[in-house]
């Protein structure tokens, strides 16, 4: 939820049972003439706001179950004023993540944060058939969060999560701050051609992350801790300099090797643009903390491309074969601390009914494909028809249910 403010504000937060609510008090604020409250959605059934004795605003949100509350400040720009973003966790969402913290033993989830590109007054770039990018990327990184929390070990976070604008900087913020172990900005290209397609995938180029651990360095009095906890503020300029370079040379290389194995898994549902990793200024990839990749999943300017984004088959395609990338990534570097690191490498859960396929790519084995969907070989090759291992790049595997 978020809420258009005129000047900065310090919200005061409540839970309430029986019934179930999320209160906010804003101290020193009312609600303008003009103002448009939305209705009800998901766990929210609907939206109020009251005058208290002291003339404080409160608003109240009704839910349909308990719910924690956690909440941003976004500073004015990109045409906005102040504003306050609250995402909501909700008691069924804590209670399946315990249950599986409590199984497998002491130890953290990685956290993936899914950033969908653009977003309310910046629709992006558009197809010929008016398909806009913010709408497409936005299903897609809704498709991936989903198919992310099915995986045991592994938490998505949204940037955003409707058709709300975050400037770029936010988007860094927000992942920053839940403690994002990889960031994933999702695009659609489009040039003036139709011609160009396929899909890339970026990581930040030397100089924009220099510039940008250059502007933390020089912000560290109020930047907040690194990823590894270290506070800037509390070092020497020598000492912050040098754990900065550290910090960055982990995180190129990181995004790098996250970027290769995305980028290995796209090639095998659909045209490559670039066959190579590439790497661009973007604002949203110079974190110098936290290992960031940006998917150009397709051309929305090519008719073909256009077409595959606006089908709801194609994006959970691209969504399964980001998340296989992210699982081998984090398979072969899993942070310290999580349940990854100690249960070691993990196989993609695929989502819960209907059935699966796969395309093989260049590299890929039978066995491999078994071992990566959880499948004996000998159902793989009952399912497929197969009388030995032989296979070709560009066939598509059906992949058994049990």
């Amino acid at each position: 939820m978020v809420l258009d403010m005129t000047a900065s504000a310090k919200p005061k937060l409540m839970t309430l049972r029986n019934p179930n609510r999320l209160v906010i008090d804003l101290p020193g604020f009312s609600v303008a003439s003009n103002a448009k409250i939305a209705t009800g959605r998901g766990v929210v059934r609907s939206i109020r706001t009251a005058t208290q004795a002291n003339g404080d605003l409160r608003v109240v949100l009704d839910l349909s179950e308990t719910a924690k509350a956690s909440e941003s400040r976004l500073a004015p720009g990109g045409g906005y004023g102040h504003r306050l973003l609250f995402d909501l966790s909700t008691s069924s969402q804590r209670t399946a993540r315990k249950t599986f913290t409590e199984a497998a033993g002491a130890g953290r989830d990685v956290v993936v944060a899914i950033d969908a590109g653009h977003g309310g007054k910046d629709p992006g770039a558009s197809g010929r058939k008016g398909t806009r990018e913010k709408d497409v990327v936005l299903a897609i990184a809704r498709k991936l969060a989903k198919r992310v929390n099915e995986q045991p070990g592994m938490k998505a976070v949204l940037t955003r999560d409707g058709d709300i604008f975050l400037n770029l900087r936010d988007r860094m913020v927000r992942a920053r701050n839940n403690g994002a172990d990889l960031f994933i900005s999702i695009h659609a290209d489009a040039v003036d051609s139709a011609q160009p397609r396929g899909a890339s995938v970026y990581v930040v180029s030397d100089k924009g992350a220099t510039s940008e651990a250059a502007k933390l360095l020089a912000d560290r009095e109020n930047a907040a801790d690194l990823r590894g906890g270290v506070n800037l503020g509390d070092q020497e300029d020598m000492v912050a300099q040098a754990l900065l370079d550290m910090y960055r040379d982990l995180t190129e290389a990181g995004a790098e090797k996250a970027g290769q194995e995305v980028l290995q898994e796209l090639g095998g549902v659909g045209k490559l643009h670039r066959s190579e990793v590439q790497r661009a200024g973007f604002v949203v990839l110079k974190s110098p903390d936290v290992p960031s990749i940006l998917v150009e999943t397709a051309f929305i300017s090519n008719p073909t491309d256009e077409k595959n984004l606006r089908s709801s088959a194609h994006q959970q395609k691209v969504a399964d074969a980001i998340l296989r990338g992210v699982v081998d990534y984090f398979n072969k570097a899993p942070p310290e601390g999580t349940l990854l690191a100690q249960k070691g490498p993990q196989k993609v859960q695929g989502p819960a009914g209907g059935s699966q396929k796969h395309v093989i790519a260049r590299g890929d084995t039978l066995s491999g494909i078994a071992y990566r969907y959880n499948v004996s070989l000998r159902n793989l090759r009952s399912a497929n028809g197969l009388r030995n291992d032989r296979i070709r790049v560009g066939q598509v595997l059906s992949i058994p249910t049990t």
